[in-house]
Parts: structure tokens; C-alpha cells; sequence
């Protein structure tokens, strides 16, 4: 008959693994992933931070799997964690009480999600994750704190905040005065800038939910953009052909929202 024996989780004896010892076997613990200077690096935030900001921030890091389709939070959820993703990419969706859903913004490598500057704060949207990968995250009164020190995640912060300004209000203006195929372009650019590779794993239907149109006007609209020959659909996967040429097409509608996270960038990187 298995025996459960005693364990003193407590002890000194070992601080790297403790184990759990169940009819006589022992099974390791999970052990926390290691944190890199590399592996940090892969957001462009925390890339921005100098080594030893960087390092400093190393107690409080948690490199965590986001898998497709994951709430990080909802509308009117506490913010327990900023999240800074190094491959995947998150949807900022707005759900509407008859179940409607738009898209209002994406986040990726570039920046973050859950940033709450008071306690109190409530989220105003949904973050869902649309391509599975990995972010390194921080408790939200962590970053609190660093934001109120004044240093330089403080002044990352609000270049963030500003370029994503400047996103939310193109989507804004894209989703009353651009094309649906315009529209289709500049999302998939938007997946495209933050994706590792020209392929985009998306089916219609997230497409139509996301753009708040009809599966029928993706099909039509995409059947366009392949005879054109600036990508190629398979089901479930959307590869880019032309880039140059999705720009052009996407117009303004691409253009204008990325200046904000360009300026960013260039700003970040003269000034770490």
C-alpha cells in the first residue's frame, strides 16, 4: 500500500528543488524558468531598459506561456499583472451587450498589457491571446512602484502610452472612413510587424470578428487581395507575397498608426 511521507517544505536543505515524495518516488517540482538578459530582450520594451534596469527587474520577472485564445483580463477586471510579450500577440477586443466584438488595438513584442498606474484601476477592455507564445510578466503593484520612482521605465511607459494612443485613435478613424479592404490590410500588417515569420495563422472567421464585418465580406475581400497577388490564403493560414504592395494597398489606414510606436522606438533607443 503507497505510503505519503512527510516533507519539510521548509527546509533548507535544498533551495533549488524540493520534492514531493508519493509511494516512495520522488517528483521534482516545477521549477521557475530562468531569466535572461537574452530572453528579456525579446520584448522591446525591456529591451530599451539598460542592463542593470534590466537586471534589477530580474526577482520580479515571470516568463509565462499565453496560449491561443487565453483571457489575461476582461472588462471591469483588477489588473494583477503587466504583461510584456516576447512572441506572442494579444487582441484588445471591445464586447458589446448583444455580443458584438471589435478589435480596438494589438499588442505584441513591442509593448505591454495590463498597465495600471492606481490600485483601483479596471480594465476597459478584453486582452485575449490570438497567437500563442510566451510573455514575461510582472505584478501590477511592482510596476506601480517603478513608475512612481520617475526612472526609466517610468519614461518608456509614457511613450507607450502615447504611441497606443495613436493606434486606438486610427482604428478609430480607420473604422469609419477606410475600405474593408483597406481595413484587411492593415490587420494583417499589424499581425505581420509583430509576428517571427511572414505567415499569419488566422481563420475568416477571426478575421470577420475581429474587423466587426461579415465572414462573406473577408472571403470576398481576401479572394481580391490574393488575385492581386499580395497574399496567399490556405485555410488557416495567410501568407504575406507582396508586403510593399499590402502597404500601398492598406493606404493611411497602416500608416498612421504606426508613426506613433516608430517615433517611440527611435526615442527609446537614443536615449538608453
Amino acid at each position: 500500500m503507497y505510503r505519503k511521507q512527510n516533507i519539510d517544505l521548509n527546509s533548507n536543505a535544498s533551495n533549488a528543488i524540493r520534492t514531493i515524495a508519493l509511494g516512495g518516488v520522488a517528483k521534482p517540482a516545477a521549477v521557475k524558468p530562468m531569466i535572461s538578459v537574452a530572453g528579456a530582450q525579446q520584448n522591446e520594451l525591456l529591451r530599451a531598459l539598460s542592463r542593470t534596469d534590466l537586471e534589477a527587474l530580474f526577482p520580479h520577472l515571470e516568463l509565462v506561456p499565453m496560449v491561443a485564445g487565453k483571457h489575461l483580463y476582461d472588462f471591469g477586471s483588477k489588473f494583477d499583472y503587466a504583461y510584456f510579450p516576447t512572441n506572442a500577440i494579444v487582441s484588445l477586443l471591445y464586447v458589446m451587450e448583444d455580443g458584438a466584438t471589435t478589435e480596438i488595438g494589438v499588442v505584441g513584442r513591442e509593448g505591454v498589457l495590463g498597465l495600471a498606474m492606481y490600485d483601483a484601476e479596471r480594465a476597459t477592455c478584453s486582452a485575449v491571446v490570438q497567437t500563442a507564445g510566451y510573455a514575461y510578466r510582472l505584478k501590477s503593484s511592482v510596476l506601480r512602484e517603478l513608475v512612481a520612482s520617475g526612472g526609466a521605465m517610468a519614461q518608456l511607459l509614457m511613450r507607450y502610452t502615447f504611441a497606443m494612443f495613436a493606434q486606438l485613435a486610427q482604428n478609430v478613424v480607420g473604422g469609419r472612413h477606410c475600405t474593408i479592404e483597406q481595413k484587411l490590410c492593415r490587420w494583417l500588417l499589424d499581425r505581420l510587424d509583430r509576428s517571427l515569420s511572414d505567415e499569419i495563422k488566422v481563420t475568416q472567421d477571426t478575421m470577420a470578428t475581429m474587423l466587426g464585418v461579415r465572414r462573406e465580406t473577408i472571403t470576398m475581400t481576401a479572394r481580391k487581395l490574393q488575385a492581386d497577388g499580395l497574399i496567399q490564403y490556405r485555410r488557416g493560414t495567410v501568407a504575406i507575397v507582396d508586403r510593399a504592395g499590402l502597404e500601398e494597398c492598406a493606404g493611411t489606414c497602416y500608416r498612421a498608426g504606426k508613426i506613433g510606436f516608430e517615433q517611440m522606438q527611435a526615442s527609446a533607443w537614443n536615449n538608453a
